[in-house]
């Protein structure tokens, strides 16, 4: 990720290693250490030691579409270098954290490259070789057993912009910082809002005074688009600052408006 040394990878690849390697395509092996990692997006921060390396083509421009050709390019089953061809077939994808690591983010890229075991933590590019996401897992769901199984045709990806963003907050403070609000919460088909489904008691939403029941309807002035969406907004804020919340209660569907002092999210 950067000619000095960064390598951003998936942390379940990592997590509990006792030592990390890395090789280089010219065949060189070096040590790497970990600069930090971060569960919410099951993305990690590596570091060798040399300069000038090689980086891939990246673009904070670039936008990823529904239809994009992609490329997923990874070391299946130590088949180094294996690279597969799929399309994007949905962004924006969220609650996935049954199933597929702890990952829980709410902005994976979903598309039907296939990866294999081995190809988590390796990078998906477009036709012109530049970053378009991490490669993180395939789809798992249920059988009729109750046993978790592979489902064929869907795999989602870490977007380039969130994991770029996930990356510069390790280096720069060796964990990402977010806001947390301190909620669980559902939404209803055709009404705007989110239904407060349960509240930590010691988050800063209870100090706030939001109860179970709760419609949210409005935060900073502007309407509640989603569940996700908007805690993705709060995981954006950054602690200490103030969010103001726009709530109906009861039955009376009494109106009225609290202010929540962000606080930090920690990983557990």
């Amino acid at each position: 990720m950067t000619a000095n040394g960064h390598i951003l990878t998936c942390y379940h690849v990592i997590k509990d290693s006792e030592r990390i390697n890395v090789v280089l395509q010219d065949g060189r092996i070096l040590e790497a250490m970990l600069v930090g990692q971060d569960p919410h997006t099951d993305l990690a921060v590596l570091k060798v030691n040399d300069e000038n390396l090689p980086v891939i083509p990246q673009s904070g421009e670039y936008k990823t579409q529904v239809g994009d050709l992609v490329l997923a390019i990874g070391n299946p089953y130590n088949l180094g270098q294996t690279t597969t061809q799929g399309i994007i077939s949905a962004t924006g994808r969220s609650g996935l954290s049954n199933y597929v690591s702890n990952a829980n983010y709410a902005d994976f890229i979903q598309m039907d490259a296939v990866l294999n075991e081995g190809n988590s933590g390796g990078a998906l590019v477009d036709s012109n070789g530049t970053l378009v996401g991490i490669n993180n897992a395939n789809f798992k769901t249920l059988d009729r057993n109750r046993r978790i199984k592979d489902v064929a045709g869907i795999f989602f990806a870490v977007p380039y912009a969130l994991a770029k963003r996930v990356m510069d907050d390790i280096i720069a403070h060796g964990r990402v910082i977010r806001g947390y609000l301190g909620i669980s919460g559902t939404e209803f088909l055709g009404e705007s809002g989110i239904l407060v489904t349960g509240v930590d008691p010691l988050g800063p939403a209870a100090r706030a005074g939001i109860k179970a029941g709760d419609m949210l309807i409005k935060i900073d002035g502007k309407p509640i688009e989603g569940t996700f969406k908007t805690l993705d907004q709060v995981a954006e804020t950054p602690p200490g600052s103030n969010l103001s919340f726009e709530l109906l209660r009861g039955e009376s569907r009494e109106r009225m408006t609290v202010s929540v002092t962000i606080s930090e999210l920690t990983s557990n």
